[in-house]
């Protein structure tokens, strides 16, 4: 199994409020989880309104999958009209061996 993790780090130019930068960051949180099946929130600077850090994570059997989910999530994320990333981490962790299972 493969946890592929990524952070992505938000400009918000537009923002001037806690209020506007909640929905901006929801719209693309919810619209990247529901395209993509993964798991997102947003896991720093909640309290700063013009930058935000989101993290989604993947699991897969296979890690050039959940690598080239990770880079399809970032794309999706990059085309988001009110936000510029600013800088993304990604990071796969090979969890167990299949072969040790037994029944």
């Amino acid at each position: 199994m493969v946890v592929g993790v990524c952070q992505i780090s938000l400009s918000l130019p537009g923002v001037t409020s806690l209020k506007a930068k909640r929905s901006v960051v929801r719209k693309v949180l919810d619209r990247t989880a529901n395209r993509f099946n993964v798991s997102a929130a947003e896991v720093a600077l909640q309290d700063v309104h013009r930058q935000a850090v989101l993290g989604f994570a993947v699991v897969s059997g296979d890690r050039r999958h959940a690598n080239s989910m990770l880079d399809s999530i970032a794309s999706f994320v990059e085309g988001a009209a009110d936000a510029v990333v600013m800088d993304r981490t990604t990071e796969l962790v090979s969890i167990g061996e299949l072969g040790g299972w037994v029944e």
